[in-house]
């Protein structure tokens, strides 16, 4: 055999086996996603959900209503949203919010969501706190939290807005097309850990030099 159709061979059996091994891990993803879970009574120090979708502040602010936690961030708010006008869409107190919510602006993305907060819990000394965002997206937060803060426990309340533990999901192109999107997402950031390379902060103050 020539040694170039031998490389060529070689090349596509290595294309075939990373496509597999793609295939494998994408299916391997959406099961991990499909089996999280909310804990049925939730406990820790403090709360922080992640911004994307108006159902995660609410079920965040409900779980500090219910005293799962003793302090709430909400990150990566867009600046123009105030703390009175979530007050006012979640039904709640002035006094829950004077007392006990915190309005984190900083993060334009999941790694500013991780160093954002990671400044709180280092500024509150909090040890264990539930994170509150989409089942799909839980998998990528908890890693970035972690690589940002490795002291502290972090539990996942999972907010679910796509049943996946049945096949019905595969036959719904927008479902796939964000599971796919998360996957890939997902495997950067595993190849960013373990790199050691973070070199971008997602905080909006680095973005403009404040």
């Amino acid at each position: 055999m020539r040694p170039a159709r031998l490389v060529v061979r070689l090349v596509l059996a290595i294309i075939l086996l990373a496509f597999i091994a793609g295939i494998a891990g994408f299916l391997h993803f959406a099961e991990t996603v499909a089996a999280l879970e909310a804990p049925r009574d939730p406990k820790a120090d403090a709360i922080v959900v992640l911004t994307g979708g108006y159902q995660r502040i609410d079920r965040a602010i409900g779980l500090l209503k219910k005293g799962a936690g003793g302090r709430l961030l909400i990150s990566g708010a867009n600046p123009s949203t105030s703390g009175n006008q979530l007050r006012k869409l979640t039904q709640s107190s002035s006094a829950l919010f004077e007392c006990c919510v915190d309005m984190g602006y900083e993060a334009v993305d999941t790694i500013g969501n991780a160093n954002e907060t990671a400044r709180w819990i280092s500024d509150h000394q909090f040890r264990r706190v539930l994170v509150v965002t989409n089942n799909y997206h839980m998998p990528r937060s908890l890693l970035e939290l972690r690589v940002s803060d490795r002291q502290t426990e972090f539990i996942a309340y999972p907010v679910v807005n796509s049943d996946l533990k049945n096949g019905n999901w595969l036959r719904q192109p927008g479902v796939v097309k964000a599971m796919l999107s998360e996957y890939l997402k997902y495997c950067l950031a595993q190849l960013r850990a373990l790199a050691g390379a973070r070199s971008w902060s997602g905080l909006r103050g680095d973005m403009t030099g404040g």
